[in-house]
């Protein structure tokens, strides 16, 4: 008889790389101030945290979080369509939609649960996404949980999004979803591109600013930074990179958000996001708002490392933000370095395929406001002193 547990015994990928010592995934830090680590014993550079702030160590955050702990408890213990919403969500959802200029915004307790949430109930048996095949999982998967269709288009291809759109039945409705900043390679979405494609053919664009919230336009994203927030219809953020917490939200129009309210399954289903995490947010929210500074140090950061490792020798793919792939190619070869940086006293994340191309597998590097020149400089003499051992990199040509 067929079992569903049959497949289990194929899968051997993970232990072969268990038993030859270049696991990456699962392994526990054991502390963590942000910019450094203890990782299995080994003091060592973080390049592998979104924590691009530097804000889950800053003081005034861990006060307000202690603080809502000691005032409303650990947990809300419902969802927030019935016992879960404290006031704390309302003004979470008041002021981020400030923040980033929209009418309305809604907090959800995780930022899969949000793009799940809303993709989902804002498509329908005759409704179409189109996404960028660089979309993160939970878009696809909210499209997969909703009745609507899914096409994809070539990643940033504003041409190709036209080629399929132009497909599309005229009388099914279009939301067109992408990233703000790709989490993998670093890239800005074409937005003002975009934004021109969708309007010609009557679709909605939603940008998923993960990672472009709190870094981009100042802090507000990826549409602030194109001055192009009022011609996004939806922008998503999470709290869990520049925010110091855990969660995400939703905002647009007043009317769409009041019907995601409604009819998102991830939010009347889960329970609602704890008054410390939501403290923690509110927190942040205060130093992004009157302390840009913070922003400003992350890109410095970002550009001293990109131009090093581009000395170096290293491809950066098309990186433009905080977030620096570095290529290795293949998937061998990048397990090796990554053991190589970790001797070396360098964090950084491995992405293999299918995450990546074939022979495309890179080091996912990440910066914080809070990294110091010294630790940057530590690192780059860590990926030059492992690029020349494993032949990644150019040698060094005599003087």
């Amino acid at each position: 008889m067929p079992d569903v547990f049959d497949k289990i015994s194929g899968f051997t990928v993970a232990k072969d790389a268990m038993e030859m010592g270049i696991y990456p995934f699962f392994r526990a830090l054991s502390e963590s101030e942000g910019t450094t680590a203890i990782f299995e014993g080994k003091d060592v550079v973080m390049l592998g945290s979104n924590n691009y702030l530097g804000l889950t160590t800053d003081e005034r955050v861990r006060e307000a979080a202690i603080d809502a702990t000691r005032r409303h408890g650990t947990s809300v213990t419902g969802s927030r369509f019935l016992n879960g919403t404290l006031e704390l969500h309302l003004e979470a959802d008041r002021r981020l939609a400030e923040f980033v200029g929209k009418e309305a915004a809604l907090v959800f307790s995780t930022g899969y649960q949000t793009n799940l949430g809303t993709v989902s109930a804002l498509l329908g048996k005759n409704d179409v996404a189109i996404l960028d095949k660089d979309v993160h999982a939970c878009v696809v998967d909210g499209v997969n949980m909703s009745r609507g269709q899914m096409k994809r288009f070539k990643h940033n291809d504003a041409d190709d999004l036209e080629r399929v759109l132009s497909r599309v039945p005229a009388d099914a409705g279009k939301l067109v979803v992408v990233d703000g900043v790709y989490s993998m390679g670093g890239d800005f979405a074409m937005l003002p591109q975009i934004v021109d494609v969708c309007q010609k053919y009557g679709a909605r664009l939603l940008v998923d600013d993960a990672h472009g919230i709190g870094v981009a336009g100042g802090g507000r994203g990826t549409a602030a930074h194109f001055g192009l927030t009022d011609q996004v219809d939806l922008i998503m953020g999470t709290f869990s990179k520049s925010f110091a917490s855990i969660g995400g939200f939703i905002a647009g129009s007043a009317d769409v958000i009041h019907y995601v309210q409604h009819h998102a399954r991830s939010l009347i289903f889960s329970a609602a996001l704890p008054a410390p995490n939501l403290a923690a947010v509110l927190a942040a929210l205060d130093i992004i708002e009157s302390e840009p500074e913070h922003v400003q140090q992350v890109w410095k950061n970002a550009h001293y490392m990109r131009k090093g490792l581009k000395e170096l020798g290293y491809d950066t793919f098309n990186s433009q933000t905080p977030i620096i792939p570095v290529k290795i190619g293949e998937q061998f070869r990048t397990g090796l370095t990554w053991m190589a940086l970790i001797e070396e006293g360098v964090y950084t994340n491995p992405v293999v395929p299918p995450a990546t191309p074939p022979n495309q597998a890179l080091l996912r590097t990440s910066y914080i406001a809070t990294h110091r020149f010294e630790h940057l400089d530590r690192a780059l003499v860590a990926f030059e002193k492992v690029g020349r051992n494993l032949d990644l990199i150019p040698a060094r040509q005599a003087v």
